[in-house]
């Protein structure tokens, strides 16, 4: 993973875009990481990730009683519409 600051991303953000598709970059400022950049390939693979996290969550609260089924897609859809 590579680390610039945020000067070097302002200064040569088309190179920093490129290199994000091989591997995630972070930006830090003032010698803090504050951002990363990473390719829309791995973003969409970290959503799949959490959206499969949030069904078994919502299914594990189905089976142990905590929530039915309705409960379950009500949170789910409230936690879609969250992130648009």
């Amino acid at each position: 993973m590579k680390t610039v600051s945020s000067t070097e991303i302002k200064n040569r953000l088309g190179q920093y875009l490129e290199s994000a598709v091989a591997e995630p970059v972070v930006i830090e400022k003032a010698g803090r990481p504050v951002a990363v950049v990473l390719s829309y390939g791995e973003y969409q693979r970290l959503q799949r990730l959490e959206d499969s996290y949030w069904a078994a969550r919502c299914r594990l609260a189905e089976e142990s009683g905590w929530a039915g089924p309705e409960e379950s897609m009500k949170a789910l859809k409230e936690s879609a519409g969250a992130e648009a």
